[in-house]
């Protein structure tokens, strides 16, 4: 896309009717990045990445080839202001299209209808040096590719598609959908629309931290009731009905050891020993395939994800540990008094990570219609995830009430970490006999 904007090629034209300022994160000064403390948007960002990649990668190309470069071209056209435009346009605008079948035709059909994430171009960093590479967390906390993504995503093709990349999102709203043939792509209208209404093409309605981040806009619309009960402000009944929080197992981590810490008998002596064998357990789980960070979505019947459930089986209780080695299959999700009291405790770690309170920032977003753009947005992305994690956290502490009072599921006091048993069992199934 450099290359062809320098030259004035063939799609030049289009190229140049695309925006060249953008309200993402990657544009932020400090300042207002700051405003997105404790949510994940800044750690995805990549920016540091993509500005390596750009120094190590592209200009030893660039001047390498001067044939194609002209030296003269390049403190316009090559820069890395131009990089991150074009990075950005990518981001924002290309579509993820299925190879087309040999046979197939160019009628639309459902079975060649692009992703539910229709303009998501997380593509592997090996295919495109910015930071729109699919990325995760690494249990060392660092970036890195995924590569079970980027298996999966060899077989698609980034495309930007004039005139398709015209269209708007909203939360919700989806009427139209890119389908494609052998030769050509057609975006194809799935309802009814009367005239003077909007053509939404919407990519699989994400949380406002992903809007954001890659889009530069935020969802703010109705909110159901299990997110707004019990606010004080009017403007709690709006926001992002997609949103999520996600939960590191670092901060898992840390509440689980905790609790040992505080059951071990005596605690003192057993620091040491319980943080190794806690990292023991986590690299397991890492090489059995588990998540280290954990998707949280508005209160429903399960509450909370089956796989950070089964984590805090795996760290808390002895004999779960020992089943999951035998098995080679992590804990089933079954939640106890433990697991639940484990997860509240991770749960205020995350929310300790934000600046302020729901109440500061709906009151905020309550008073002051005058907000910069990147502020509100900020703030209206904090917002939904605090809600969410308000809710939760309530769901719980009624949970574990009523566990308490009924006294008949197992709290998982008997095999639990740091009590004496669990510490000194013989090879009979204790620790010794652990691999």
């Amino acid at each position: 896309m450099m290359w062809e904007e320098a030259n004035a090629g063939k799609w030049a034209a289009y190229l140049a009717s695309l925006p060249s300022k953008f309200d993402t994160p990657m544009f932020w000064n400090e300042q207002d990045l700051a405003e997105l403390k404790g949510t994940s948007v800044v750690e995805k960002l990549g920016k540091e990445d993509a500005e390596r990649d750009y120094r190590e990668k592209l200009l030893p190309v660039i001047s390498s080839r001067k044939d194609l470069f002209p030296p003269h071209l390049i403190p316009f056209h090559y820069t890395l202001e131009r990089y991150h435009i074009h990075g950005s346009r990518i981001l924002s605008r290309s579509f993820c299209v299925e190879p087309a079948p040999s046979d197939a035709s160019d009628e639309p059909s459902g079975t060649t209808q692009n992703h539910d994430d229709a303009m998501d171009v997380d593509v592997p960093s090996d295919s495109q040096s910015h930071p729109a590479a699919t990325r995760v967390h690494d249990n060392d906390g660092d970036l890195s590719v995924d590569q079970d993504d980027e298996d999966e995503e060899e077989e698609d093709i980034v495309s930007m598609v004039p005139m398709a990349d015209m269209l708007n999102a909203r939360y919700g709203s989806e009427n139209a959908k890119l389908f494609y043939g052998a030769n050509e792509l057609r975006m194809v209208t799935t309802k009814p629309i009367k005239a003077g209404e909007q053509i939404f093409n919407t990519y699989n309605d994400l949380p406002n931290a992903e809007l954001l981040r890659r889009y530069g806009h935020v969802d703010y619309l109705s909110l159901p009731a299990s997110l707004t009960q019990g606010s004080p402000n009017g403007s709690a009944a709006l926001g992002n009905p997609g949103d999520v929080v996600e939960l590191r197992a670092d901060l898992v981590l840390t509440a689980a050891n905790d609790r040992i810490y505080s059951t071990a008998a005596p605690p003192a002596q057993n620091v040491s020993a319980i943080a190794a064998e806690s990292q023991r357990r986590i690299d397991w789980w890492l090489e059995m395939g588990g998540d280290d960070v954990f998707v949280l979505e508005p209160p429903s019947e399960s509450l909370l994800p089956e796989d950070l459930v089964s984590l805090v089986r795996l760290l808390c209780d002895d004999d779960e540990w020992r089943k999951a080695q035998d098995k080679e299959k992590p804990p089933k999700a079954k939640k106890d008094k433990v697991v639940l009291e484990v997860t509240k405790q991770a749960l205020l770690k995350r929310q300790a990570l934000y600046e302020g309170s729901l109440e500061d920032d709906e009151a905020l977003m309550n008073l002051s219609s005058d907000l910069p753009l990147n502020k509100k947005h900020a703030t209206i992305v904090r917002a939904g995830e605090k809600r969410i994690l308000r809710a939760i956290l309530h769901q719980l502490e009624l949970t574990i009430e009523a566990l308490s009072q009924k006294g008949g599921m197992s709290n998982g006091e008997g095999s639990s970490r740091g009590k004496r048993k669990g510490m000194d069992d013989d090879d009979n199934g204790g620790k010794k006999a652990r691999r």
